[in-house]
Order: structure tokens, then C-alpha cells, then sequence
């Protein structure tokens, strides 16, 4: 049975455990000082709460699996996995993984992990997903089988988020004990955080680094600062505006990719964003290339449909234009609706990134053009997670990327029957997206899935679970003497810190 205590590790409310302070210093042999863009709101291992938090759980935790620079499927935990006959899915366990506590990862630690995720009072961001297991099965300490409910092809990379490390299965509450190749050994709430590398970490020879000394920047402009002048060694979200400066001076050196995406999120529990006309008139109501040059300084491209990637078997060319730019048709909606003269609302963003700032303002002035006057409110982004989970708002602006460059990985965007997150919109109805993102998740055969899934954008074209607004660019900065580290390809790139562990200086 899973005691309270043990339950309560899914809870997102629980703070980081208290751990002793330091300063800043210089930087030391060995160590590596990294520009964060947020504290995390909390490290509660399966719970979302941006990728400020799935760095550090990155860099303390390992997956089952993980991905490698070309963005394919890769082990961590485990070193193989496959169907068998029965249609179960069979994951054989590294011997040599141990926690930070000493003890053996084994497969009772998996089922343990995924039993608190998918708890009926679990908050874990993939709860719906892995509550799709009927059953688990640990023959031995290193195999582990999952009995799922229906076929599910895609569930090996359910385990390659930064949402779903596996946790020692003793842990206490507050102190979730991972596998990672540091340990958070020292923090200063709100600025920094300290890593040491751990010592019984399974890669021979890694980490490279010893220390990575986190300090967190809020503010773009002093993140960037702080690379340029030797304050930190990397950061990450660089700002657009400085990236072409960055590939231009030789001292530092940018990665960057194509792969996240900014979006619109709506509250359908109550007010007019209940009706999918009125979500619809959003989609058709915003001129996304101004987002692209203002918010990305055109590092970036229009998104005028759901996100599925270019150049996979699932983006069609009608279909991601199905949101296009026609403020004639949002205000026929509009009033088919029922809001001929449009209404007051409010538009939920934060001015702690500037590109969720500075969309919301573009976003902000196409709907005031239709007649939807938004009134912007811009908190930290501690208490935009917050209210966004919760649902208290109206309308908001999200950035994010898939959970996988898979289809499937836009369930946790479009499938809002899931558990309330702040990445995903509250109390809409989309029945139909949800069904076909099923549908598409249980057939094992790849070519059978391209149909399906283009079903799936045409009803999420009509029911409007999100509006897609548009990729951006997103990368990370550093010294030039910095070698061993890629930025993912595609919805991977918030995984990229992962590598960390390869760095070295020279």
C-alpha cells in the first residue's frame, strides 16, 4: 500500500528541501557556473512546473530512458526494451545504476514510481498517461513488464520527459532520492543553487564537472550580461535580440534550434471561452508574423495550426494553415457566437520572459481589433504556474515545446480531460482531439498512425483545445572553450541540459 507520506511527494505545493547557503564565487577548476532564467517554483519530481525545474531534476535524476543528439530513444535506466508477444512492454535494467543513497535502482523502484504517478491523488503531469497500465509485473530485479489496457506504441518515451525520473522508492517526501549525476548539495532560495557531482554515477568518467553553480537571472538582459562578462560560463533562453551578436564574437559560441512553440491556452469552465466559435475567432484573430518579429526578432516562423513538426509523415500543408490570419472571419464568429460587439476579458502572461510579455501585447492588440479587450496581467512566473494550474484565468499565453517530436508528445497540450496544469487549457471540451490523440497512441502500426493523426489536427482545428501561435528559436550560450554539449532537435530541446554531465572546459 502507499502511505500518505509517500503520496504527498505528489503534491506541488512542498518546497525544496533546506539545504546550506553560498555566494557566488569565482569560477574554480572543474566547475561550471550556469545562467538559469527562473527558480524553481518547486522540484516535486513528477509535478510540472517549467523547465527551470526540469533542469535541476535533469541534472539529479535519471529516466528509464533519455534521448541522444540526434533525438532518438536511448537508454538510461534501462538498456533494452521491447514488445513482447503478449503485446506488454518488457524494459531490462542497467545493473549498475545506484541512487544517491547508495541503494540499487531495480525494478520495484520503477513500479513504485509509476504507482505515484499514476495515483488517483497524484498531481503528476502524466498521470492520465501511465494510469493506463493495468497492471506491473517485477520477475526479476531487472526486468519490469507493463500490462497496458489497451496497445499503447508510444509509451517507452512517456518515461523521456524531465517529468517522470524514477525515484528510490523509499524516499521521503521532501527529499526524493534520484540517480542523477549531481547531487543539490547547497541553494540560495530565489538566486542560486549548487550541484555536486556524485561519485557512484554509472557513466564511467562522468561527470566531467565536479560543480555546476546555478544562479539564477530573471531578467534576460543581466543573464546575457553575465556571460558576457565572465560572470557565468553558459546560459540558457537566450535572448533573441543578442543572438546574432553571439555567433559574430569568437569568445562565445551559440546552439541553437527550431523546436518550441508559443500558444494560447483558454479557460473553457466558464465565460465566453467556453464556446469553441469564440476560441476559433482567437485563432483566426492574430497576425503571427508580428509575433515572430517582435517577440523573436524573426528568429522564428508562423504557427497557424496544431504543432506538428515539418518534414514528418504528419504535417500536411492545408492543415497547418488551418488557424490563418482572417480578422473577417474571427469577427463573423464572433458574432455567431453571440458577441457581435466583442466583450472584456483578461489575458494571462508574465513579464518575467519577455517573449511571453512581449506576445501577449501582440496578442492583445489583434484581439482588441475584433473587439475582445484584453486587460494584460503580467505576474512572476512562480504565480503564473500557480493561477494557470489552478485555472484562474481567462485567456493566457503559454510557451512550451511536445513532450516528443512524436504526435502523441502534444497530449499534454491538447488533451485537456488530462489533470490541471498550467501548460494546458482549463475546462475545454475537445472530446474528439482527445479520442483521435487515443486512437493514434494504441495503434502499433507507424503507417496506419498518419491518417489518424491528421484526423486528429482537423478536429483540434474545429474544437480548439489551443491556438498555435508560433516556433521560436531557442538556445543556449557559452564560452568557446566549452565543448561536449548539443541542443536537442525539435520539441527535445528543454531535455538538452541533460548533457551536462559530457561538458568539460578545453
Amino acid at each position: 500500500m502507499i502511505t500518505m507520506a509517500r503520496r504527498s511527494l505528489l503534491l506541488a505545493g512542498a518546497g525544496l528541501p533546506f539545504l546550506r547557503p553560498w555566494k557566488a564565487a569565482r569560477a574554480a577548476e572543474g566547475t561550471l557556473r550556469y545562467g538559469l532564467s527562473a527558480y524553481p517554483p518547486n522540484l516535486q519530481p513528477w509535478v510540472s512546473t517549467g523547465s527551470a525545474a526540469g533542469t535541476i531534476k535533469l541534472l539529479t535524476h535519471r529516466r528509464l530512458v533519455g534521448y541522444n543528439r540526434e533525438g532518438q530513444l536511448e537508454g538510461e535506466a534501462a538498456d533494452s526494451w521491447s514488445l513482447d508477444a503478449s503485446g506488454a512492454w518488457v524494459f531490462r535494467l542497467r545493473p549498475d545504476i545506484v541512487f544517491h543513497n547508495g541503494e540499487t535502482l531495480t525494478s520495484e523502484d520503477v513500479k513504485w514510481t509509476v504507482e505515484q504517478v499514476a495515483s488517483e491523488r497524484s498531481t503528476a503531469f502524466m498521470r492520465t498517461q501511465f494510469q493506463a497500465i493495468e497492471r506491473i509485473e517485477t520477475p526479476d530485479p531487472r526486468t519490469i513488464r507493463f500490462i497496458t489496457k489497451e496497445p499503447a506504441a508510444t509509451l517507452p518515451e512517456w518515461f523521456g520527459g524531465y517529468n517522470m525520473p524514477i525515484v528510490w522508492r523509499g524516499s521521503e517526501p521532501r527529499e526524493p532520492i534520484g540517480a542523477g549525476p549531481y547531487r543539490l548539495t547547497a541553494q540560495e532560495r530565489g538566486s542560486s543553487l549548487e550541484l555536486t557531482a556524485f561519485d557512484g554515477y554509472f557513466r564511467p568518467g562522468r561527470p566531467r564537472l565536479k560543480t555546476i553553480r546555478i544562479i539564477v537571472y530573471a531578467d534576460e538582459n543581466l543573464r546575457m550580461a553575465a556571460l558576457q562578462s565572465g560572470e557565468v560560463d553558459m546560459i540558457e533562453m537566450v535572448p533573441w535580440q543578442f543572438m546574432a551578436g553571439i555567433e559574430a564574437d569568437p569568445a562565445f559560441q551559440l546552439d541553437a534550434v527550431e523546436g518550441p512553440f508559443m500558444d494560447v491556452l483558454f479557460n473553457g469552465a466558464r465565460g465566453p471561452f467556453a464556446d469553441a466559435r469564440v476560441r476559433r475567432a482567437v485563432a483566426h484573430a492574430i497576425r503571427r508574423e508580428d509575433i515572430v518579429k517582435v517577440a523573436f526578432f524573426g528568429r522564428g516562423k508562423v504557427l497557424e495550426g496544431v504543432p506538428i513538426v515539418e518534414g514528418t509523415p504528419y504535417w500536411d500543408a492545408e492543415l497547418s494553415r488551418g488557424w490563418n490570419y482572417d480578422p473577417a472571419r474571427a469577427k463573423a464568429l464572433l458574432a455567431e457566437a453571440g458577441h457581435p460587439d466583442g466583450f472584456q476579458t483578461t489575458l494571462l502572461s508574465t513579464a518575467q520572459f519577455n517573449m511571453h510579455k512581449d506576445t501577449a501585447e501582440v496578442v492583445q492588440q489583434h484581439l482588441a481589433a475584433i473587439g475582445i479587450r484584453c486587460e494584460l496581467r503580467l505576474p512572476d512566473w512562480s504565480t503564473r504556474v500557480s493561477l494557470g494550474t489552478r485555472g484562474q484565468y481567462e485567456i493566457a499565453i503559454h510557451g512550451t515545446s511536445a513532450d516528443s517530436n512524436d504526435p502523441d508528445g502534444l497530449t499534454p497540450v491538447l488533451d485537456t480531460n488530462l489533470s490541471p496544469s498550467h501548460g494546458r487549457s482549463f475546462g475545454v471540451k475537445a472530446p474528439r482531439t482527445a479520442a483521435l490523440l487515443a486512437r493514434g497512441r494504441s495503434e502499433l502500426d507507424a503507417a496506419k498512425r498518419v491518417p489518424i493523426y491528421k484526423d486528429m489536427q482537423r478536429a483540434a482545428l474545429e474544437e480548439v483545445p489551443m491556438v498555435g501561435l508560433a516556433w521560436r528559436s531557442q538556445g543556449f550560450a557559452m564560452k568557446s572553450g566549452l565543448s561536449g554539449f548539443k541542443t536537442l532537435p525539435g520539441a527535445l530541446t528543454a531535455l538538452s541540459v541533460s548533457q551536462l554531465e559530457d561538458m568539460a572546459f578545453g
